[in-house]
């Protein structure tokens, strides 16, 4: 049975996704702010298979209680529901390291999908990892381009792991946000090619053109120190400016 833990500070809201939740077979635990998440999750380490998690929290808030959760190499899924859906609060939430969002008001069974979705990549993912399939050994960047989940490519001493969510380069590990490695692959499978940042905004994160896109320079600025020898002067993550980004291994 999937452990899921609510965080949500409306307690009728909360203690009717425990209802609906326990109706699927969930076992679900209720919080009603960020720091008692953070005591389960962190201090107590309580294994939970997902997080359903508000922004609007008291204290400390949603985006504080993920960013916190990775630094603590806690990488439970995490949903979070947010009442500011702007753009810019969804992309605050994957910067953060959140996996997927749902604005409210919403409806259960879109609820329920994104759920079971993230449970079902967080299960596969685990078992992908185990098995240590998926990795390529050496070779060139042209002939180990990703095509599907769970595929690895490697440059230059580095290995992009989609399917473990890791980045291993020269005895070290980096693990990635979900969206870090979607933006990653998706500037990988075009290898050579200028991605715009509209095409970065619609197709990895499924936003509006016209959003801010500082959010975009900020994940290529964190990409960047993850890949790149001197990111000041990057080789493979390069900026085409006035378009967008192209990566060239």
């Amino acid at each position: 049975m999937n452990r899921v833990l609510v965080v949500e500070d409306e307690a009728h809201l909360a203690e009717g996704l425990r209802f609906n939740l326990e109706a699927e077979g969930y076992a679900a635990q209720i919080v009603g702010d960020g720091e008692a998440a953070l005591d389960s999750l962190v201090e107590k380490k309580e294994p939970y298979d997902a997080v359903i998690l508000d922004v609007m929290l008291p204290g400390v808030n949603g985006f504080t209680v993920v960013s916190e959760l990775r630094k603590a190499k806690n990488f439970v899924p995490v949903l979070i529901l947010t009442a500011r859906g702007r753009p810019e609060d969804v992309l605050e939430g994957f910067a953060a390291g959140a996996d997927d969002y749902l604005p409210k008001p919403f409806e259960l069974p879109i609820f329920l999908a994104r759920l079971q979705g993230l449970l079902r990549r967080n299960a596969w993912t685990r078992s992908v990892h185990a098995e240590e399939t998926g990795v390529v050994a050496g070779g060139k960047a042209e002939d180990s381009m990703p095509a599907a989940n769970g595929d690895s490519f490697t440059f230059n001493g580095r290995t992009i792991d989609f399917a473990a969510l890791e980045l291993r380069a020269s005895g070290t590990t980096i693990h990635l946000t979900l969206m870090e490695a979607k933006l990653l692959r998706h500037l990988i499978q075009n290898h050579g090619r200028t991605v715009s940042r509209k095409s970065i905004l619609e197709d990895v994160w499924g936003l509006r053109e016209d959003t801010d896109t500082r959010a975009i320079d900020n994940f290529i600025v964190r990409l960047r120190r993850y890949i790149e020898k001197d990111p000041a002067k990057p080789q493979y993550l390069l900026t085409v400016r006035g378009v967008g980004y192209r990566f060239v291994a």
